[in-house]
């Protein structure tokens, strides 16, 4: 992905930080401005979370908006609601899948089944993308607390390192 983005950077580093930063955070560009969801988010508000000058952010979304691709791109991104953190606190369960590599095929699925073997219902999934982040990780809600006895059978599955239980 960013591949097809960085070009459009190139030789602006604080513009590839602030697009960087929008995509982490799904914040879309609706005419040169930010949002979250239907919330604006000011270009100031952005600048200090990319620890950039304001005028930097400004100088992206136009980048964004004069090209017609990156624009369809940006226009597009959506926040995502992560549960993993308030899972026990609802008296779900949530495990974090850490993979020996994010590219495997097949690593969400066996652990999906080994989790539906079981009779738990997934609640949700939020996978990382690898080429968004430094080090990948899946997350699983479920709707019940995931027993200790199912972690070595996580754990063999193909292309898992490790798993945390919250």
């Amino acid at each position: 992905m960013w591949e097809k983005l960085r070009p459009a950077f190139k030789g602006f580093p604080a513009q590839e930080k602030v697009a960087q930063l929008m995509v982490v955070h799904g914040l879309r560009v609706q005419e040169e401005r930010v949002f979250a969801g239907p919330i604006e988010v000011s270009d100031t508000a952005m600048a200090r979370a990319a620890g950039v000058d304001r005028r930097v952010v400004t100088a992206t979304l136009r980048t964004i908006g004069k090209n017609p691709e990156l624009l369809r791109f940006f226009e597009r991104l959506m926040p995502v609601c992560h549960l993993g953190e308030v899972a026990p606190l609802m008296g779900w369960g949530a495990i974090e899948i850490i993979p020996t590599s994010a590219s495997k095929p097949g690593i969400l699925a066996g652990v999906a089944g080994t989790i539906a073997e079981a009779g738990i219902s997934v609640r949700q999934v939020i996978v990382d993308d690898p080429e968004v982040s430094d080090d990948p990780h899946a997350f699983i809600v479920t709707e019940q607390p995931v027993p200790e006895r199912l972690l070595p059978r996580i754990k063999a599955v193909e292309g898992v390192k490790s798993v945390v239980l919250y």
